[in-house]
């Protein structure tokens, strides 16, 4: 555990909210962090703050946040623990790491249009065995760059100074980490702000997918926002259900038919907040850019995401958390930090999770200028772009690192956890903001499982 990196992060990601004032004191306990090349719950802790001290903006609350370091680092692994049944698998059957004839390359086939463009390419396989030795006699440029082409996910293991040197590379560490763009005047007047729930009344349609967004939006929901999650028919994520869905309502919904359009403009125009995942020109191509979202929804706070940056040549790309490790040098520095013999990603999903919390930021923030100058906002984020602030701070040589007594007993809440899928446990939040407790109204449930509409005032 490194103070002085997580400061710095909380420096950085202050300065990201283009605020007029200092950043306050961050308040750290429990030291215990990630055995990593990089400062993981460093910047866990960070994100999670700047999170929290944007809600204290939104409602004048003085109070000081304060950060569990060892309890942000388990929020990045799992909050929920089912009992009595064992989780769902996290990963697709073949996604993962592969040898080829020059390299590693890694392969994201969790979704079923993924695993098939996979497939296009190499064909399909009794098991990962025989996948592996068919993509042994690829070179691993040329495997990413088919794969892709088939509409498939894929990303090759690149160095550090490989990435640093790639038309992508040089476009996202140009980019800030939060980009944002202020909407004409025309926001509706400010609504009561109670300290303990700072967004009732607030809300907030999310259209994100997998972890990041979803992060995102799970935290407006703990500080009261009605969250109304949309999705395509048939899109499914059952390993994240009752981990991500929490407080949220989750609706279908057709973007690409005129029906669909027509419902998605009727609950957009009563919308706070849009918070949305797709490739950078997605919306755009449906009709939706950024002056017909304000002019649907004057004073709308909107904060989108995605994988590898808004310019360049990839800023369209399919990626994840995953692809974005290993093509940005994190998995190869991993690999010679520990001296292995395959790609050694962060021990979890770093880049998903922090850029989550800082999507929380940007909305609130983004509300909190809606009240003073009754404007909307435009905030652009991407895992690219979180990856170049963790990779510019590794840890030094001399850091000792030890994860060891990260997982404690009184970690998990004492209240049994009923959802629509099971019982288990919640982690306690790792955030202390007094007089504004993070509380979900509901249990994740599975997608589609509610109408799209909001609900009755």
């Amino acid at each position: 555990m490194d103070t002085n990196l997580a400061a710095l992060f909380w420096q950085r990601l202050w300065q990201a909210l283009q605020k007029d004032t200092p950043p306050p004191p961050l308040s750290l306990q429990g030291y215990q962090a990630f055995s990593s090349a990089y400062p993981v719950s460093e910047l866990a802790a960070a994100s999670m703050a700047l999170a929290a001290q944007s809600a204290a903006g939104l409602v004048d609350n003085p109070a000081k946040v304060t950060v569990d370091i060892r309890l942000a680092s388990r929020w990045f692994q799992q909050t929920f623990r089912p009992i009595n049944r064992l989780p769902l698998a996290a990963w697709d059957a073949f996604a993962g790491d592969y040898a080829t004839a020059d390299g590693w390359i890694r392969l994201h086939t969790n979704a079923p249009h993924h695993r098939q463009a996979m497939e296009s390419v190499l064909g399909k396989h009794s098991d990962r065995a025989a996948l592996a030795k068919m993509v042994a006699g690829w070179q691993k440029q040329t495997l990413e760059q088919a794969i892709i082409d088939a509409g498939g996910c894929a990303a090759e293991m690149r160095s550090l100074t490989e990435w640093q040197q790639h038309p992508q590379g040089k476009s996202v560490a140009q980019e800030p980490l939060i980009a944002w763009e202020t909407q004409a005047e025309g926001a509706p007047p400010a609504w009561q702000r109670p300290v303990a729930r700072p967004l009732r009344g607030i809300k907030v349609l999310d259209l994100t997918r997998i972890i990041a967004g979803p992060v995102a939006t799970r935290f407006l929901a703990g500080l009261g926002a009605e969250v109304l999650r949309l999705d395509p028919p048939g899109w499914e994520e059952p390993s994240l259900e009752e981990e991500m869905m929490q407080g949220k309502r989750c609706a279908r919904l057709d973007l690409k038919s005129a029906q669909g359009r027509e419902q998605f403009e009727q609950l957009l125009a009563q919308a706070d907040v849009l918070v949305h995942g797709y490739r950078a020109d997605a919306l755009e191509k449906l009709g939706y850019d950024s002056a017909r979202l304000q002019q649907l929804t004057p004073g709308l706070v909107d904060v989108s995401l995605n994988a590898w940056g808004w310019s360049g040549p990839w800023r369209n790309r399919r990626g994840f958390d995953s692809l974005v490790q290993m093509a940005c040098g994190i998995a190869d520095a991993g690999q010679r930090w520990q001296a292995a013999a395959a790609p050694r990603p962060l021990p979890v999903q770093a880049l998903d999770h922090a850029t989550g919390y800082l999507m929380a930021a940007a909305v609130l923030e983004g509300l909190r200028r809606r009240v003073k100058h009754r404007t909307g906002s435009t905030a652009r984020l991407s895992l690219a772009r979180t990856a170049h602030l963790l990779i510019s701070h590794p840890y030094s040589a001399a850091t000792a690192l030890n994860e060891s007594g990260l997982a404690q007993p009184h970690d998990e809440s004492d209240t049994l956890e009923l959802t629509p899928l099971g019982i288990g446990y919640r982690l306690r939040p790792p955030l202390w903001l007094p007089g504004t407790p993070l509380l979900w109204s509901r249990s994740g449930g599975p997608l589609g499982s509610s109408s799209a509409s909001w609900l009755p005032a």
